[in-house]
Order: structure tokens, then C-alpha cells, then sequence
């Protein structure tokens, strides 16, 4: 059986360490928690759980301060959180299990990270990280903000998934920008991926303009990861609809087909376009061909659930309303109710839909 190390790097993080360290406590072997400058009580919190909590100076390098954990692990692999990620019970179970039986050939083991949930808590938006590495690969952190693991060699994908589950913290909204921004204005050159992740937290500040100029750049120098660029297409397009600027919002959801196939996020964007300008039949074969795609079969691709399940059939059943095509209306109505059985929205649709098809029908079928 393996051993696993759990590093983290915390700070002020006394709102959800506990929550976290008793979610995976008895599948790990031991905790090296790194306190980059806490002035709450996260490390006695820590303390609780381990005799590893180590003081690391603050200096705007996330990679820094994750490598230097890796560096007082000592077990055969190593796992890495954030104090607000959490395993559920029946993913703490999975781990354990997989210390049993890991070969010790497998160098990373990918999970799920899924990063929101709807009403009924299933995930509608994840990605998959490399979460569990081994030691002696002394595999290394990348980046200032965003950081990334980089690995190689032979990797295990696995169904063990980690939650985030963030709570407010006041004074976090604006460290990522300020970091990158203090990066800028020193000269330091921007990596294709600084780029991208720069132009996320603009955009995440409602900073549209200077957003979609970095995506604009990060795009036309071709040298993003594939899925960034796939994203950035998306995510331009928000932009320019806050911009008000509706072309280029589409030219940007269409721009996404040049990295593969169509994702049902951009079509469910074009969908958009065309329903808000009132050319309804344009809109009904942009959902439909978002809610008739197969999934990308890359395990690294980010899907927006919604758009992949319920999104594009609710939609569908607004445009054929409008088009007065009340049976085709009832149905995708019908198929977004089976995703989301209790939504009032698609609920209130089904009874006004019901009396419009009574109202329609011939007397002798009333």
C-alpha cells in the first residue's frame, strides 16, 4: 500500500481548514500545512491536525509557496488541496481504496475538481486536475497566480472528485489582478497562460474592454493550450456582449470551431444572439444543434453542465413559443423538466403550455 502526504499552502484560512483536513484525514498518512502569514487562527486550527505547519514568507507566488510544501513531504505521494476543497465521504472512501491498490508505475492520478453545484447539488461546471503526484518525480509548480503542476509520464484518471466550496472572505477579491498587474508594470514577460488567466480576472472585475483586448492578444499569438483557447473564445464573446458590440459577439462564439468540434456552450451563445435580434428560426437550429452534440471525448475538456443538459431544450421551448409551435415547445419543455424536475421556471412553462394545447386543439379532441 502506498503512503499519501497531504500538502497545503493556507492563509487567514480559519473559515474551512477544519472542514477540509476532517474530509480527508483518514486517507492520508500525514499533513504538511504551509502558512503563508495567517493572522487569524489558522494555525492552531492546523496544529490540531499536524506538527507540520510551516511558516513560509508571502512573496505574490502561489508556485513558490505550493513547491516549498511538496519539499517537507515524505510519504510515497503526495495530494494537494485548497482549505476550501472538500471530499465527500464517498470520495474519501474511493482514496483510500486507491492507496490499496496503486501501482506504484502511476507517476499522477487526475480528478475531478468541480467548482459549482445546482439546487440539487449536482456539479454543473469541473475540470480535472493532476492531484495526486509521486514524490520522487519532484514534479514542480508553475506560475505566480494560476498555478499549475507540471507532469509527465504515466497518468491515472480517476472518478475520486474534490469539491470546492468557497465561503466570503473579505479581501481576496483582488489579489489575483494586483498581482498580475504588479507583473505588467514590472516588465515581466506574460506566459500565453499569464496572459489568458489575466484576462480572466479583468473579466472577472467587469473590466470588459481591457479584457477583451488581452483575450484578443492571447488568441492571435496561437500559442495557448487548446481548451484556454477554447475557453477564450466564450469568454470573449461575454465580453463583447457587455460591450454591446452583438457581431463580434458572434464572430467570437464562431471563432471557438477553429480548435475542434463544436461545444454546445458556443452554440447555446449563438442561440443567444439570434433569439435576442428576434430571428427565431436562426436561434432554434443553434440550440438544436447544442442539445443534439456528444461530449468531447478529451478528459481535459471545462463544460458548463447546463449548456450540455437542460439549457438548451428550455431555450428551445422559448423560441417555438414564439413561434407559436406549442406542441414542439411542450416537448423540449418536457426533456429540460427531466434535468431539473422541480424547477419552477420549466414548471410554470409545462401549465401554460398545457392550457395553450387545449386551447389549440380542435373541439372534438378538447
Amino acid at each position: 500500500m502506498i503512503t499519501i502526504s497531504l500538502c497545503m499552502i493556507v492563509r487567514n484560512e480559519q473559515a474551512t481548514l477544519a472542514r477540509c483536513m476532517d474530509s480527508v484525514r483518514d486517507a492520508v498518512d500525514e499533513a504538511v500545512i504551509v502558512d503563508t502569514g495567517s493572522a487569524d487562527a489558522t494555525r492552531e486550527i492546523a496544529g490540531a491536525y499536524t506538527d507540520k505547519v510551516i511558516s513560509f514568507p508571502w512573496i505574490g507566488d502561489f508556485a513558490a509557496a505550493r513547491n516549498a510544501s511538496f519539499r517537507h513531504a515524505t510519504c510515497d505521494y503526495i495530494l494537494w488541496l485548497d482549505a476550501d476543497d472538500v471530499l465527500a465521504p464517498e470520495d474519501a472512501e474511493k482514496l483510500r481504496e486507491l492507496k490499496s491498490r496503486l501501482d506504484p508505475s502511476v507517476d499522477s492520478v487526475t480528478m475531478p475538481y468541480l467548482l459549482s453545484f445546482d439546487e440539487r447539488g449536482r456539479a454543473v461546471y469541473s475540470l480535472r486536475r493532476n492531484r495526486l503526484v509521486k514524490r520522487s518525480r519532484q514534479f514542480q509548480w508553475i506560475g505566480c497566480v494560476h498555478e499549475y503542476l507540471e507532469v509527465s509520464g504515466n497518468i491515472l484518471h480517476s472518478d475520486i472528485a474534490v469539491r470546492h466550496q468557497p465561503v466570503e472572505r473579505p479581501g481576496r477579491s483582488g489579489r489575483n489582478l494586483a498581482i498580475y498587474e504588479r507583473k505588467l508594470a514590472s516588465g515581466e514577460a506574460f506566459t500565453p497562460r499569464d496572459r489568458y488567466y489575466y484576462a480572466n480576472e479583468l473579466r472577472d472585475h467587469g473590466r470588459w474592454k481591457q479584457a477583451a483586448e488581452q483575450y484578443e492578444q492571447f488568441l492571435s499569438e496561437g500559442l495557448g493550450w487548446a481548451e484556454d483557447c477554447i475557453q477564450a473564445c466564450g469568454k470573449l464573446a461575454d465580453c463583447y456582449h457587455e460591450l454591446g458590440q452583438r457581431e463580434r459577439f458572434a464572430e467570437s462564439a464562431l471563432r471557438s470551431f477553429r480548435y475542434g468540434m463544436p461545444r454546445a456552450e458556443h452554440c447555446c451563445r449563438l442561440g443567444y444572439h439570434f433569439l435576442q435580434s428576434g430571428e427565431l428560426e436562426a436561434a432554434v437550429f443553434w440550440y438544436e444543434t447544442a442539445a443534439r452534440l456528444n461530449r468531447p471525448g478529451s478528459r481535459w475538456a471545462i463544460l458548463n453542465e447546463a449548456c450540455w443538459s437542460w439549457l438548451p431544450h428550455l431555450q428551445l421551448c422559448v423560441c417555438y413559443d414564439r413561434l407559436g409551435d406549442y406542441a414542439r415547445a411542450y416537448e423540449h419543455n418536457r426533456q429540460a423538466l427531466a434535468y431539473l424536475p422541480k424547477d419552477p421556471r420549466m414548471l410554470a412553462n409545462q401549465a401554460y403550455l398545457e392550457g395553450r394545447l387545449k386551447n389549440t386543439l380542435p373541439p372534438h379532441q378538447a
